[in-house]
């Protein structure tokens, strides 16, 4: 690990770009959780004052840059490549949706994390050695979380995911979730601008509803709609996030009383029995952006196993859907 402690400037293509992703250009072998235990302790400051990952950066500012551990050597590489055995190699190409010159999108299964911690040595980011290392190796531009699947997009190039993530963060990217809620949402459709804010850490961290002047509080919007109803017990909805913030659809989906079945964190008493043997109903089904080289990139993901349990369970049928439900919300909409 360098023990040297650096100071950069922001430089002018740089403007307007998250912390995380200041990071992740000059140091890819940093993972999320390494960055977020450096942000989280305050060694990582922005003109002196602490940042976040989302903190987004101004041309001519200066990041402290704390000791970071070392990139790995090329043997190293070599041998975390080894480690992939021949079956998980094919496992990781048969979670392919759709692959290009620029862009790789999997299907990413419920219980698969997308990056590795200290108890995670299994996830989405290990997996990607299959495709090569180095230049070759594709490189995640978004997260899902461990037990949502569905659309993962990768860029197999540096240049391409720079300019996927810069789709995500210029919020062209419009994504589309599939989720099964407790109740039925009044009206069908609407839009939850709810402030959300972390509380407690790692295992037990939680996002909760807050004050817009609450220190640490994050705006967060999500446009939501009503595709269908199994009577007046649950109903079967299309989310669209307009923010990023950690857990924003399952913390949104509970602050107006609609938990999504399945979730063992934001849950009530209302969600709990309909929940009763299914995982986490989240699914992302559906995203459309700019494509890093020509026209828009439009990529749908098939029920995994996990949502599809609750949709054979409550009678749902997911041809009965259209592809992009949002185009006909009215901006009149409801909005808590």
């Amino acid at each position: 690990m360098s023990k040297e402690v650096k100071t950069l400037y922001v430089a002018e293509g740089e403007d307007g770009v998250r912390v995380d992703r200041f990071f992740k250009r000059r140091w890819p072998h940093i993972n999320h959780v390494q960055l977020n235990k450096l942000l989280r302790s305050g060694q990582v400051r922005v003109d002196g004052s602490r940042a976040k990952a989302d903190t987004r950066l101004v041309a001519g500012q200066t990041v402290r840059v704390p000791p970071l551990p070392d990139a790995p050597t090329e043997d190293q590489q070599k041998r975390e490549r080894a480690e992939l055995s021949p079956q998980e190699i094919r496992y990781a190409k048969s979670l392919v949706l759709y692959e290009d010159e620029d862009v790789i999108a999997i299907n990413k299964p419920s219980g698969l994390a997308v990056q590795g911690g200290t108890k995670t040595k299994n996830h989405i980011d290990r997996l990607l050695s299959a495709w090569g290392e180095g230049l070759e190796r594709p490189r995640l531009v978004h997260r899902l979380d461990r037990d949502t699947s569905g659309v993962l997009l990768l860029g197999k190039s540096p240049s391409a995911a720079a300019r996927l993530a810069g789709a995500f963060a210029k919020r062209k990217a419009y994504k589309t979730y599939w989720a099964l809620v407790a109740g039925t949402p009044d009206p069908k459709e609407g839009v939850i601008d709810v402030p959300l804010i972390k509380k407690g850490f790692n295992d037990r961290e939680i996002v909760m509803p807050a004050d817009p002047k609450e220190p640490g509080a994050e705006a967060a919007e999500t446009e939501y709609v009503t595709i269908s109803r199994a009577a007046h017990r649950l109903a079967w909805m299309a989310l669209r996030p307009h923010t990023g913030r950690t857990h924003q659809l399952r913390a949104h989906m509970q602050a107006i009383g609609h938990c999504i079945l399945g979730d063992p964190k934001y849950s009530d008493d209302l969600s709990r029995p309909l929940s009763e043997g299914l995982g986490l109903q989240l699914h992302h089904r559906r995203i459309e952006l700019p494509h890093p080289s020509h026209g828009t990139l439009i990529v749908e993901a098939p029920l995994d196993p996990v949502i599809a349990a609750g949709f054979e369970r409550y009678g749902f049928d997911e041809h009965e859907a259209s592809p992009e439900p949002f185009r006909k919300v009215q901006k009149s909409s409801k909005r808590y």
